[in-house]
């Protein structure tokens, strides 16, 4: 599996229910690598999605504890044992775990790719991924040049779990 979030430099990820910061270019990268692919995420996270529907072109998988939790166009499960059965039907590398701060703690033993957008500021926030950087067994394997969007400094990152 694979993770992808944008985090800031507390690797921050969210504040009351909402993205730090939009940063247009981060988006399509988002969008480029998961068109055609599965995506995991929370209840919560899901509810951010434009008019709270699926993202088009992917698999939406959201994890929720409420059992009568339902989303048309979307695959809801209860459990990490009914989440990780459901993902048997899809090719492990086409599976992207897309946030919130639960489902990345809860997936992460199952990550071994992490694309990370690392935004060069400290924001407000309440919700954090975990912190790739400090974890012995994860190390930043690729970096992007310094990106920009108005003020903001960013750059993509890729993390790979060691052998």
């Amino acid at each position: 599996m694979q993770l992808i979030a944008a985090v800031d430099n507390n690797w921050a990820i969210g504040f009351q229910n909402s993205l730090l910061v939009r940063i247009p270019r981060d988006q399509q990268m988002f969008r480029e690598m998961t068109e055609g692919k599965v995506i995991v995420v929370g209840r919560k996270t899901f509810e951010t999605f434009p008019q709270k529907q699926p993202l088009k072109n992917r698999v939406n998988i959201i994890l929720s504890r409420d059992q009568k939790y339902k989303v048309k166009g979307a695959e809801v499960v209860h459990s990490m044992d009914e989440l990780l059965e459901a993902l048997k039907n899809y090719d492990n590398r086409d599976v992207f775990v897309a946030g919130g701060a639960g489902v990345y703690e809860q997936l992460l033993p199952y990550c071994d790719t992490a694309h990370i957008t690392k935004i060069d500021y400290t924001y407000q926030a309440d919700a954090y991924c975990p912190r790739l950087d400090t974890m012995a067994d994860w190390h930043c394997t690729a970096e992007s040049e310094e990106q920009t969007y108005f003020d903001i400094e960013y750059y993509f990152q890729k993390y790979e779990r060691k052998k």
